[in-house]
């Protein structure tokens, strides 16, 4: 991945708690925003405002059909990212775990 984004922000949106529960969402296919927005409890332009940084970066598409807009997850990149992020976090969990016993 060569792209460039800022990393840290990117994992900090990602595990949000309610960003990380509408990704869960958006793994079944796409969505309507007014109705991720209704199931979150806010505004369509709060849900996309949520989402900016992730849109902006490509892990997740903003389309248009008939004036409604949706969401989908870009699977493949949010995937490989999160793979990534995993491998990075395996080596400290073990340092840690080794200077704890």
């Amino acid at each position: 991945m060569s792209e460039s984004f800022d990393r840290e922000k990117i994992v900090d949106c990602m595990f949000d708690p309610i960003t990380s529960e509408i990704l869960a969402e958006l793994e079944d296919g796409k969505k309507e925003c007014s109705i991720l927005g209704d199931q979150f409890s806010m505004s369509e332009s709060d849900l996309l405002k949520r989402l900016d940084y992730l849109i902006e970066c490509s892990f997740l598409f903003k389309t248009f059909e008939n004036d409604k807009c949706f969401l989908s997850a870009n699977a493949e990149k949010l995937g490989l990212y999160l793979k990534a992020v995993m491998l990075l976090m395996v080596p400290l969990v073990v340092w840690k775990l080794w200077i704890v016993t």
